[in-house]
């Protein structure tokens, strides 16, 4: 059998005495969808922040695509095809549309390469295209979206961890945003672990979850199963 494409083997972190994590494991196939539940608190995003390389964790290890990444610095970590779309979407709102998008490309010399992925990011997200000399801080909280996740792909990885991409939006504009992530998987391949507190989205576009609670795991399985479980249906998805 294979190895996953992101292994995560029981990590545990803190934060100065608070323990925020507590040997954690989970796993990503290379071309997959994985969803990572729970509530406020659960350790969600320290989780995502560990793989990226922003948290240091004291225990346990992370692989990816058969290598050790988790003494790596967070800038090389990144060079190795990991990118992270952060809670709250963290834009340069003082620099514009365009600006935003070429800082997505920092590690890349391929110029030609990155003006034609600009053009192709403009093409998914055509709001973009018609923003493009705005400053980011005028976009609307879709729109920032959008613009954090282009910003990410602009980097071409291999695999993109996103943290609440719904947070703050119009159901609507939720629905557009997570279409955008299974064309992204789909049409070019990328690997994706995904926090999110709409469990009933996560779940319907992820292949497998994983569910946190004070930082321990206590449930993981096929999403449609999770999906069915009466006890997380009462817990999760308000049934």
């Amino acid at each position: 059998m294979s190895e996953p494409f992101l292994s995560v083997q029981a990590i545990s972190a803190s934060y100065g005495n608070i323990s925020a994590l507590h040997e954690v494991s989970l796993e990503v196939p290379k071309g997959g969808i994985v969803a990572l539940l729970g509530a406020n608190g659960a350790g969600k995003s320290t989780t995502l922040n560990v793989i990226s390389g922003l948290v240091r964790a004291s225990h346990g290890a992370v692989r990816f695509d058969g290598e050790p990444i988790h003494r790596l610095p967070a800038d090389d970590i990144v060079r190795r095809g990991i990118i992270q779309v952060p809670e709250g979407r963290e834009i340069f709102r003082e620099m514009s549309v365009r600006e935003n998008l070429e800082m997505g490309a920092y590690t890349r010399k391929d110029r030609a390469a990155v003006a034609a992925d600009l053009d192709a990011m403009c093409d998914i997200f055509p709001r973009l295209r018609e923003r493009i000399g705005q400053k980011a801080a005028t976009l609307s909280g879709g729109e920032q979206q959008m613009l954090a996740t282009a910003r990410a792909m602009m980097a071409r990885p291999r695999m993109i961890l996103m943290d609440e991409p719904s947070m703050g939006l119009a159901p609507l504009v939720v629905e557009q945003i997570f279409e955008t992530v299974r064309t992204l998987n789909r049409e070019q391949g990328i690997t994706i672990l995904l926090v999110e507190q709409n469990a009933q989205l996560a779940l319907s576009v992820s292949s497998h979850a994983y569910i946190l609670e004070n930082g321990e795991l206590v449930l993981q399985g096929p999403s449609a199963d999770l999906k069915n479980d009466e006890a997380v249906r009462r817990a999760y998805l308000g049934a």
